[in-house]
């Protein structure tokens, strides 16, 4: 085991690994509860503490995959370009849906943080909870927060937005592909968006641009709903 964790990529075996086994599980079962990254982090968690592997080492390998973030983000712009046509007949109700989308996590986290009394630091630590990681990191830190916690909320946000989105815009009878792009974006970052794209490609489109705009408003949204706590 010590050779094994002495390669530089051995966080990179374990985490594909992981990942695989967990699309496996859902292709087999068809439910959205068996969700891959749900999946591959439980089963990385485990096997950490079941072999005794300091989270260090996995770390160490695992990192590399974090360099790949900045070109699949730029890929989501291949999707939302082919889509431009759409995107400019619908531009209001798209930043209206996503400016509807912030105010509302917004206002959850601010009726959480007064029916559970959470202090300004806990609360400045869920404000940022839709967003992605990269900007919510920043958020947090901003605001006075805990990013180190903000990371894994924002992971588990984006895990269960993936996992419902299906039967949201069921329930609720969304069924434009604007519509459901622009709130599975807007809910739950790019976890929701890799759904999205699953779905069809303007709600992949769609859901890759509310990830950023989103961004953007809940930076400005945040500096205001940090005032209520």
């Amino acid at each position: 085991m010590e050779f094994f964790t002495s390669s530089r990529f051995f966080g990179v075996f374990i985490t594909l690994a992981a990942f695989e086994i967990g699309n496996l599980l859902k292709n087999k079962f068809k439910n959205p509860l068996f969700n891959p990254i749900l999946i591959s982090v439980v089963l990385i968690c485990a096997f950490l503490l079941v072999t005794d592997i300091d989270y260090s080492v996995y770390e160490r390998g695992a990192k590399y995959i974090s360099y790949f973030l900045t070109p699949v983000t730029v890929c989501l712009a291949v999707p939302l370009y082919r889509q431009l046509s759409m995107l400019k007949s619908n531009m209001a109700a798209i930043l209206v849906g996503i400016f509807s989308g912030v105010i509302v996590s917004c206002l959850g986290i601010l009726a959480l943080a007064v029916i559970f009394n959470l202090d300004s630091r806990q609360y400045a630590t869920l404000l940022p909870k839709s967003i992605t990681t990269a900007i919510g990191v920043g958020v947090a830190d901003e605001l006075g927060g805990m990013s180190t916690i903000t990371v894994p909320v924002i992971v588990l946000t984006g895990i269960f937005g993936n996992m419902t989105c299906t039967a949201v815009t069921r329930l609720f009878g969304i069924t434009h592909p604007v519509a459901k792009g622009v709130a599975i974006g807007t809910a739950s970052h790019a976890i929701g968006t890799s759904k999205a794209m699953e779905m069809g490609q303007v709600e992949g489109a769609m859901s890759g641009l509310s990830i950023a705009v989103a961004g953007l408003m809940t930076v400005a949204a945040a500096q205001l709903f940090i005032l209520f706590r």
